[in-house]
């Protein structure tokens, strides 16, 4: 079987998919008494943001980067949520419903996206345990992750 080519940006239809993904997800994130307790201040800007912030991992544009904080600011959004390992795998439940329905039907592609998810939301439940406020020092820049995974 041939290498993929592009970026996961590209395979997964761009900015429109990752907000129509974003979208489906939070929805079903809000009707769930598992993960609707963490979402409490939840507002529909969110949205375009992941959106924005997966474009960029998947090798899309710099926008979370150059308009929203980059990856500190995403850690420091985690800080004090207390994720508990169950609302995260319920979380990545969820997330594989959202890619079913909205990503194209690319078995090693929606592999490599919950990969992506699976690694990002370990490093969430891990960043939420500290006290909002906490010194992250430097995460270094934002991730990108690819066909094989992080690069």
């Amino acid at each position: 079987m041939p290498e993929p080519t592009g970026t996961l940006y590209e395979a997964v239809g761009g900015i429109d998919a990752l907000r129509r993904l974003s979208n489906t997800f939070y929805d079903l994130v809000l009707a769930d008494p598992v993960l609707a307790p963490v979402f409490a201040d939840f507002t529909r800007t969110h949205i375009e943001h992941v959106a924005v912030w997966l474009g960029e991992i998947f090798g899309g544009p710099a926008g979370f980067t150059a308009e929203l904080g980059g990856h500190q600011a995403l850690l420091r959004a985690h800080l004090g949520l207390s994720i508990t390992e169950e609302q995260r795998g319920r979380w990545m439940e969820l997330m594989g419903v959202a890619v079913a329905r909205e990503l194209p039907d690319d078995e090693l592609l929606r592999t490599r996206v919950m990969e992506y998810f699976d690694w990002g939301t370990r490093i969430a439940r891990e960043v939420s345990a500290e006290p909002v406020g906490q010194d992250l020092g430097d995460p270094g820049p934002t991730p990108r992750w690819g066909w094989q995974g992080l690069q």
